[in-house]
């Protein structure tokens, strides 16, 4: 089957956070908005077939998971990421930033310290500070187009603030890199050394560029398996964040008991019945429009970076090794940082992640969302270029 994803669709005065928060957000009234991480294309046809079914039968009481559900999770993790889990291990949340508050509730106590690998998705250190516990960052560093992890600053920021909670972003967002398993071996072996928990944030993990692969945290080892915790969602994979839905794995007995208190103690007992029935049917019947969705997302990243070097060389391509999410360096340019945002949202008319939203290490990086049309992403880089022609190069 066929799939258009290069038709346009106007997603405005649909409640859709991407547009409709623009004006209130003090963005311009006909901005190009390509920053939050969802899809500007309808879900799979398999998904909306089960969902009418659903509503066709007109009752959405309160919902659990069944055998069904299981078979087609335990089949997509087995065949997409060599990954199986027993069902008990299984612990749903309504999102995996849902899941990061309750694990650090659960798992540290106020005034303990939690680790972050920065630049990183924002929600993590909102979490950690809305549930008073302490941020501590070990910065990513870039080397040769590609961000790496410094194992030394990252062990001795353990040591130095009696880290409890890791929390881990792979695929990382949004530096766009697929960790290795050797690099994750090495994170896995300095947290167990000294006895950090590791949260794992794998919500892209259905997005991987070869010859790069996805590692699944706890795979490495069964001590690894003891003391993770697992997340991941089909809400990326299948543009289904607004269904409220995610799947959390943990084997460790102890650490699943203190996890599922904290989730039932904000009252959150029933998952969504319509992030299961899409669920199932993202895994049963999503696959072929999913790698039809992967050959345009390739499609874009090389338009962008075609685009680049031919027209805007001074804007620095960071090959991504996974997301649908680009990472983009405009220092050459020597603009500062709040400057080349104002730029871009009110004279190109372009709303992008500004990169210090995910840490000083992002300054002057912007994060650009290619989930949409060619065309939409033409446009939004056309109006880049015309917003920066005539600046000259630092």
């Amino acid at each position: 089957m066929s799939y258009n994803f290069n038709q346009i669709f106007d997603r405005h005065n649909t409640n859709a956070v991407k547009l409709d928060l623009a004006v209130p957000r003090g963005k311009p009234a006909d901005v190009l908005s390509l920053w939050v991480a969802d899809m500007d294309f309808p879900t799979s046809p398999a998904i909306l077939e089960s969902l009418h079914k659903k509503i066709d039968h007109g009752i959405f009481g309160y919902s659990c998971l069944d055998e069904p559900f299981h078979q087609a999770l335990s089949a997509w993790m087995k065949n997409e990421h060599n990954f199986t889990f027993e069902r008990r291990e299984l612990v749903t949340t309504p999102g995996v930033v849902f899941a990061i508050s309750s694990a650090i509730k659960a798992f540290t106590k106020e005034g303990e310290s939690v680790l972050i690998q920065t630049p990183v998705y924002y929600p993590f250190k909102n979490m950690i500070e809305a549930n008073n516990r302490r941020t501590i960052t070990s910065s990513l560093y870039e080397k040769d187009g590609k961000w790496q992890i410094d194992f030394e600053d990252f062990e001795s920021k353990i040591i130095e603030n009696n880290v409890k909670l890791f929390i881990l972003c792979s695929p990382h967002n949004p530096v766009s890199r697929v960790w290795t398993r050797s690099e994750l071996e090495q994170l896995a072996e300095i947290c167990l050394r000294h006895n950090v928990i590791v949260f794992a944030d794998e919500i892209h993990n259905d997005f991987v560029y070869a010859p790069n692969v996805h590692t699944v945290f706890s795979t490495l080892s069964p001590e690894i398996a003891e003391n993770s915790i697992i997340s991941m969602s089909p809400s990326k994979t299948f543009n289904l964040a607004g269904l409220q839905f995610s799947t959390n794995f943990i084997k460790n007995p102890s650490l699943r008991s203190k996890f599922k208190a904290e989730r039932d103690k904000t009252g959150y007992d029933e998952p969504s019945l319509m992030g299961i029935v899409a669920a199932r049917a993202a895994y049963e019947g999503g696959k072929p429009w999913l790698e039809e969705l992967k050959k345009h997302l390739i499609s874009n990243i090389n338009f962008v970076r075609s685009y680049l070097k031919d027209k805007l060389p001074l804007v620095r391509f960071i090959e991504p090794e996974g997301t649908f999410l680009l990472w983009l360096d405009f220092s050459a340019y020597g603009i500062p940082d709040g400057e080349l945002d104002d730029l871009i949202v009110n004279k190109a008319k372009v709303w992008l992640d500004r990169g210090t939203m995910f840490g000083a290490e992002g300054d002057c990086y912007q994060r650009i969302n290619i989930a949409t049309s060619q065309v939409l992403l033409q446009e939004a880089i056309d109006r880049i270029a015309g917003a920066l022609r005539g600046r000259q190069p630092l």
